[in-house]
């Protein structure tokens, strides 16, 4: 299978390229540098120039492309970045295919915020988003911007990935010094959940989707039991050694956290109903699994 990935550069999109070569496919990567190796191809998604024949001919073309969220979210510049960055090169890539003949499918990365806060109720791929934080209107806009694809007949898999933890990349890079340190601190009242996912099952998640013929569709990539904010303070804690007794107030956090606030206060119970439905099989199904795993 020949896979065309923009955002290969990132955490991500580095170690999918990695794991899909590992599993024997040809993988091209949308750089936007001079080309170094025969599989790269040079783009600018903002000026819309990309090699348009790769693309169209590819089976599959996976856009992980996007600013880190890491940043200062009272900065209008860094809103913008994040917003354009995901958006437009969706789009860029979604009207290349749509111009074509072939029908690849698209793997459009997006986030588990399109669903907004919906306190304690499970959240399945057919819930409804509500609300209009800056990060779910920026979810919307992600999933919109697939559309000229979708219109074309291609299949279009979302990926609604909550927290990729792992030791290498935020937010648990960050984390692991004051957690040791045993400056660790739940957030708030703690009982908001808190949904993530180890690197292992998302890297084996959207190799499932790409191989295979499922529907077309939202897919929550997202370990089935989504912990509060509370255990997954705890476990991380246990983890490293340590006690989780401290708790940062939530109108401290609100004030820092900007216009991320509501998803660091906000709660969105994931399930990935349409992955277990398919028969994918995690690795790590809860907060202990998943720290394990981004710690070994």
């Amino acid at each position: 299978m020949h896979l065309v990935i923009a955002g290969s550069s990132g955490f991500l999109g580095s170690h999918l390229v990695t794991h899909l070569e590992a599993r024997g496919h040809e993988v091209s990567r949308l750089v936007r540098r001079e080309p170094t190796s025969p599989s790269e191809s040079r783009w600018d998604p903002y000026a819309g120039t990309l090699d348009r024949t790769l693309v169209r001919q590819a089976d599959v073309v996976v856009n992980l492309a996007g600013a880190p969220t890491a940043g200062n979210p009272h900065s209008k510049k860094w809103a913008r970045e994040l917003r354009n960055s995901r958006v437009v090169t969706t789009r860029v890539l979604a009207d290349t295919i749509a111009g074509g003949t072939g029908k690849p499918t698209l793997v459009a990365g997006n986030a588990i915020g399109w669903y907004g806060d919906h306190r304690d109720r499970e959240v399945t791929e057919s819930t409804a988003s509500v609300g209009d934080s800056f990060m779910t209107e920026v979810c919307r806009e992600w999933q919109a911007a697939t559309e000229p694809a979708a219109e074309h007949g291609s299949r279009v898999i979302v990926l609604r990935t909550s927290p990729v933890i792992d030791r290498a990349a935020p937010p648990l890079k960050q984390m692991l010094l004051p957690w040791r340190l045993g400056l660790g601190a739940r957030l708030g009242d703690g009982s908001q959940f808190f949904p993530i996912v180890s690197l292992r099952d998302w890297l084996a998640a959207v190799t499932f989707l790409a191989e295979s013929e499922l529907p077309a569709g939202p897919y929550n990539v997202s370990c089935p039991i989504a912990p509060t904010n509370r255990e997954f303070t705890q476990a991380l804690a246990s983890a490293v050694g340590r006690k989780a007794r401290l708790a940062a107030p939530a109108t401290v956090l609100r004030t820092l956290a900007g216009r991320l606030a509501p998803e660091v206060l906000g709660s969105t119970r994931v399930r990935p109903m349409a992955l277990q439905d398919a028969g994918f099989e995690f690795r790590d199904h809860d907060a202990i699994d998943v720290i394990a795993a981004a710690l070994s």
